[in-house]
């Protein structure tokens, strides 16, 4: 109390001292006329300016976490949870019933699969002889690709045109999986490192710019015109490698066809107004063309990209989400069974890709890996 008492006096001491140089300053210039009223008036103004600033910059940066997770609740908010209870309740599954959830927007989902790099000048087709014993030289044989799980990190560009000149149909037929088999293996790692992402973003209780920027571009890609995360997870994810390898068989002939080998086609996907080639037999009022890609990369993403977001596959991606609901494997002969719509024979086309598959052994690919690169194989191809 003692010590209080002192600070006071102290103070007041300074006060009356500051108030007479104030007098003396205002007598010594009558024309600045200045008074210790107005004085502590401009400080007090001062202050307060002072005062809303040091707030304005200590609150903005509150402020501006709060937008971002509002921005991440109004991605929430449009997963319509109401009705998609309701739709479980009536019997649906959970994939079915979120995917219905989003509408689709087609307009930038294939953007970043024709941006992909072009062929330089410098690459060059290989031969199919030259492959096969380029294969030889590396010891990349499918028998221990079979058994190790384990295939090279081989990125070839193009297919050789002289495949449908082999006469052997296994020795075709390991060629064409040999040459695609790294690249369809690469864009499912990407798929899957996009879904790592995608669930750290949803465990987070704030997202970076950078992050939100990130799922933007994802709804772009899989088309979803709503931002509903619920549909992004179900569309973001791989298909069996064994499905793929079956469909690229089925719709090149084994590496054979004119689409495959002219426009890098491996899934005879049609466009009406992108790059592509008129097939052959089309009739004059028939205006598709099958796409036509640079690398073979782009086709296997395109691939993707069109199960993955086209409705006519809204009954694959139900099937596959629920099995990740589940816990379960994916497995590509259950669901070839949802990939009636993928060409006019509808169920008969399922049936010989699930055919593929058996006859081929294709499963024993689904759980391969791709051998981590030490040294560049020479891109192409």
């Amino acid at each position: 109390m003692i010590k209080s008492t002192h600070s006071y006096k102290k103070l007041l001491k300074l006060y009356k001292i500051f108030k007479k140089k104030i007098n003396i300053m205002s007598k010594l210039d009558k024309s600045i006329n200045i008074s210790f009223e107005k004085f502590l008036k401009n400080f007090y103004l001062t202050c307060s300016a002072s005062l809303i600033i040091i707030l304005f910059f200590s609150i903005t940066p509150k402020i501006i976490e709060i937008k971002k997770k509002l921005d991440l609740n109004n991605f929430e908010t449009e997963n319509k949870s109401k009705l998609i209870l309701e739709k479980i309740l009536n019997g649906e599954s959970f994939g079915d019933a979120t995917e219905e959830v989003s509408d689709s927007d087609i307009k930038y989902i294939y953007d970043d699969v024709l941006a992909e790099e072009a062929p330089s000048n410098d690459d060059e087709r290989l031969n199919a002889i030259v492959l096969q014993e380029l294969f030889k030289t590396i010891d990349y044989n499918l028998k221990d690709v079979r058994k190790n799980k384990i295939v090279k990190h081989v990125d070839l560009r193009f297919l050789p045109r002289e495949i449908k000149n082999i006469e052997s149909v296994k020795e075709r037929k390991n060629l064409f999986i040999k040459i695609i088999l790294p690249l369809i293996i690469q864009e499912n790692d990407k798929i899957l490192n996009d879904r790592k992402i995608l669930f750290s973003i949803l465990n987070k209780n704030s997202n970076s710019d950078v992050e939100l920027k990130w799922l933007n571009t994802k709804f772009k890609q899989y088309g979803i015109k709503n931002k509903d995360i619920l549909s992004l997870k179900v569309r973001m994810d791989v298909v069996p490698i064994s499905l793929t390898i079956a469909q690229a068989a089925k719709e090149t002939g084994w590496g054979t066809s004119r689409f495959a080998i002219e426009g890098n086609a491996l899934f005879g996907q049609w466009t009406y107004s992108g790059s592509g080639i008129k097939p052959l037999k089309a009739n004059d009022n028939e205006n598709h063309k099958v796409m036509k890609f640079q690398i073979l990369e782009a086709s296997i993403r395109a691939y993707h990209r069109n199960l993955n977001t086209h409705s006519s596959y809204r009954n694959f991606r139900a099937k596959r989400a629920h099995a990740r609901d589940n816990e379960e494997s994916l497995d590509s002969i259950l669901l070839a069974d949802y990939l009636d719509k993928y060409a006019e024979t509808g169920i008969e086309y399922t049936k010989i890709l699930k055919k593929i598959i058996i006859q081929n052994s294709l499963k024993e690919f689904d759980d391969v890996i791709i051998l981590k690169k030490k040294n560049n194989f020479k891109k192409q191809i």
